[in-house]
């Protein structure tokens, strides 16, 4: 009997024991929290109470780091409404909102939670987030209310900083007040989701720092901020959410505070020392101040001056850059022409302002470059994701903002620029442009040197041929055109046949158009095809010129030459020439020039 009554007397004192440890971190519908009391997280890392700041002294319900000597806040309740004595009172209400009251029982906080639940409690997590929900579930997608989700000036592991882009919802830091004052101060830390989201840190509405798009290991103006063995930083972009967080990966103790002087600082608790040690800071540099250097003007903090303008650029306003004012940024020194640009690598940048630009997380680097070139507003294109030889596609709009340079760090940038800026591409892609250049140039003269051997060598034949006076020809100022009488080979047509050939004239029989006038294809009855050029009376030449052309061309027979077959007076000026439906001369000519291009590559090669 008396084993009995003891081992009652243990289960009730282990009852009671696991009843006060629940109420640590929780309190229910039935519990208040008064000034004085304190919920901890289950693992002793946290503590959620009121605390005193400011002068005269207000005070706040918060939550602050329990574990370190050092008091630490990390999220203010009521920063815009404090309390001003002691008399505070938190409690959670049957509809499951949390609500702070004062001495007269006044609400002057609320979560204002609007999800129905049937019995709420509220928790205070390990992670340092105070969550509401129900007793029964502790599901994090099931939370009725979080502290994460309306952060003050700390970035937690665990947290989000972004949107929920289908309910609008943002999450961001706001800076406090001053160092004793957590009211919210001036400066904010967002993910901005224009364009392609990247971190701005803005005073009221001014950008001060930005931290340039996520390159699928890191933000681009951000080195410091990469892969390490402590933290594990991730971008999340999909159809519900764009966010950025980190997570823990050892037990450092680490928090990212937004300070009241606009400053972002990462700093880490060091056990030995029994303080906070500063890990990164951004700004860090004069070359981290938003838009420093102007448009397409580049900051090198170790340069000095430290702002240049990119290469192919020019200062918009010299004078101003004389005495260190680069806000108007450069210029191109040679205007774009669209469809003749080039694009020219620039490497080891910090990407430009992303407000302004497009995406594709599928496309390659090349589909990107045919993509921008085709859009005569895209001035520069980049790899969205720098892992395994680079993917996706960013392209830019409008003026290059915010561009920095490093040494040893940063990624490619493919701006667009004007043909004339050629000595700008690398030495392999000038190459390639001058053997095709000098390619070009030698089949130019060759042909020349073709056409004029055939004619030299057709008019002393020709001149053998015809009786002492010249050539004979009847071609005159009558309405018809006797083109037969001085080749056999060459006919007179009429108007009526080579009108039906071509489908009167049809816009679809089109070929082309050049001095002379417009060129059409058509089919005679015997199903050979024709190409017809028909003098235009807009043209410059008159029936002088065509008699000239009919006479040479008649005599002028070649078999890299297109084969005059006839001519026609009758209502228009026509020639009737043999159609060539799979090449033109200048392919013949050009087909041959494969060994004056090899040879042109290999006297490059000895230069």
């Amino acid at each position: 009997m008396k084993a009995f009554v003891a081992l009652l007397m243990c289960l009730v004192l282990f009852s009671c024991y696991a009843l006060v440890s629940n109420a640590l971190d929780t309190i229910t519908t039935n519990q208040s929290l008064r000034d004085g009391q304190s919920l901890l997280s289950a693992g002793g890392t946290f503590e959620l109470g009121f605390f005193s700041a400011g002068d005269p002294p207000k005070r706040y319900l918060g939550i602050w780091y329990k574990k370190i000597t050092t008091v630490t806040i990390v999220w203010v309740a009521n920063r815009v409404a404090p309390l001003a004595d002691a008399s505070g009172t938190l409690r959670v209400t049957s509809r499951g909102s949390l609500v702070l009251l004062d001495g007269n029982g006044s609400g002057i906080w609320s979560s204002n939670s609007l999800i129905p639940v049937l019995n709420p409690v509220a928790q205070l997590l390990d992670s340092g987030n105070l969550v509401v929900r129900e007793a029964d579930s502790s599901d994090p997608n099931n939370f009725l209310w979080q502290s994460f989700d309306y952060p003050t000036d700390t970035f937690l592991a665990g947290m989000k900083i972004g949107w929920n882009r289908t309910s609008g919802f943002e999450r961001y830091l706001t800076s406090w007040k001053s160092i004793d004052d957590p009211s919210p101060g001036n400066f904010t830390y967002h993910l901005d989701p224009n364009g392609y989201p990247q971190l701005l840190l803005k005073q009221g509405s001014d950008i001060k720092f930005r931290s340039g798009p996520w390159n699928g290991l890191q933000w681009s103006g951000t080195p410091n901020l990469g892969p390490n063995p402590y933290y594990r930083y991730e971008f999340v972009l999909n159809e519900e959410e764009v966010y950025y967080h980190y997570e823990l990966l050892n037990s450092v103790i680490t928090r990212k505070v937004l300070m009241p002087n606009g400053i972002v600082q990462r700093f880490t608790w060091i056990d030995r020392t029994q303080g906070w040690t500063l890990y990164l800071t951004a700004p860090i540099d004069q070359c981290d101040n938003y838009a420093s250097c102007g448009a397409y003007g580049s900051c090198r903090v170790d340069t000095s001056p430290v702002c240049r303008c990119l290469k192919g650029f020019v200062p918009r306003f010299s004078h101003e850059w004389d005495i260190l004012d680069w806000s108007n940024g450069c210029v191109r020194r040679n205007p774009l022409d669209c469809e003749e640009d080039i694009f020219v690598k620039y490497s080891s940048l910090k990407l430009p302002d992303t407000r302004s630009s497009w995406f594709n997380k599928s496309m390659n680097l090349q589909e990107c470059k045919v993509v921008c070139k085709k859009n005569c507003s895209c001035m520069a294109y980049s790899n969205l994701d720098i892992r395994d030889g680079g993917s996706g596609c960013l392209l830019w709009f409008g003026k290059l903002i915010d561009i920095r340079e490093y040494n040893n760090y940063g990624q490619d940038l493919y701006i667009r620029m004007a043909a004339s800026e050629s000595a700008l591409l690398p030495s392999p892609q000038r190459k390639h442009k001058l053997v095709m250049g000098l390619a070009v140039s030698f089949g130019s003269v060759f042909l020349i040197l073709v056409l004029l051997t055939i004619c030299v060598l057709q008019c002393k034949k020709k001149k053998m041929e015809l009786p002492e006076g010249g050539i004979r020809t009847s071609l005159g100022g009558s309405e018809n055109v006797e083109c037969s009488g001085e080749d056999p080979k060459l006919r007179l047509f009429e108007f009526a046949t080579i009108a039906n050939a071509t489908n009167n004239f049809s816009t679809d029989n089109k070929l082309g158009e050049g001095g002379f006038g417009p060129v059409y294809r058509g089919t005679l009855k015997n199903s050979q095809e024709i190409a017809v050029k028909k003098l235009s009376r807009s043209s410059g030449q008159g029936l002088d010129e065509f008699k000239s052309e009919a006479l040479h061309l008649a005599r002028l027979q070649h078999r890299n030459l297109v084969k005059l077959l006839g001519c026609c007076t009758q209502k228009e000026t026509l020639l009737i020439y043999e159609y060539m439906p799979n090449k033109s001369l200048d392919t013949f000519i050009f087909g041959s020039l494969s060994v004056m291009i090899h040879d042109a590559q290999h006297l490059l090669s000895m230069i």
